[in-house]
């Protein structure tokens, strides 16, 4: 099973993730992780940093695909709209689902208020998280449609006013409901 929560910075998709994995005993790879060694050594969207981003994935995505059948991986992503890039690495996620079967995808947004003060909080920067305000803004005012829409096994969730433990639970109730 593969459980993608994609969204915008600041929406609390890996302390969602971190709550989700405990609920339903599985593992997280949160995008950070895959990104952060080209964040440190390569200059961001560059042919460097593409290249360490696939490479990393492809390291990761095999040893996913190793784990026993019956432990849930979760993913964090924020892929919206459409570019070269943003569409491979969609369809790499996309395969990996694919082949480790059944695929969840997790649309999680707020409210823009609240992801300002998401994204502006301290203890991202030491995760090297985004905290620019207006990035937030830009996304909310672009509206980019997440990757993901056509997914057969789709949930949208509005997480403004849902604690991470409560929108956890949401996403755990509704896979177990798609399960059956």
């Amino acid at each position: 099973m593969i459980i993608v929560l994609n969204g915008y910075p600041g929406v609390g998709k890996l302390t969602i993730g971190q709550e989700l994995i405990s609920k339903i005993s599985g593992r997280l790879l949160d995008i950070h992780s895959v990104y952060n060694v080209a964040f440190a050594l390569t200059e961001f969207k560059s042919p460097d940093f593409i290249e360490t981003v696939e490479k990393i994935e492809a390291v990761a995505h095999n040893l996913i695909l190793k784990l026993p059948a019956e432990i849930p991986v979760v993913l964090t992503t924020v892929l919206a709209g459409s570019s070269d890039w943003g569409d491979a690495e969609w369809q790499r996620i996309v395969r990996l689902g694919r082949e480790r079967a059944p695929f969840f995808v997790v649309h999680l947004h707020c409210d823009l208020e609240e992801n300002i003060r998401r994204i502006e909080a301290g203890a991202r920067a030491a995760m090297r998280k985004p905290r620019d305000a207006e990035m937030a803004r830009r996304n909310h005012i672009q509206g980019k449609i997440l990757a993901g829409i056509d997914e057969t096994n789709l949930l949208k969730l509005d997480v403004t006013r849902l604690t991470p433990s409560d929108a956890a639970a949401k996403i755990a109730e509704w896979i177990q409901r798609a399960e059956v």
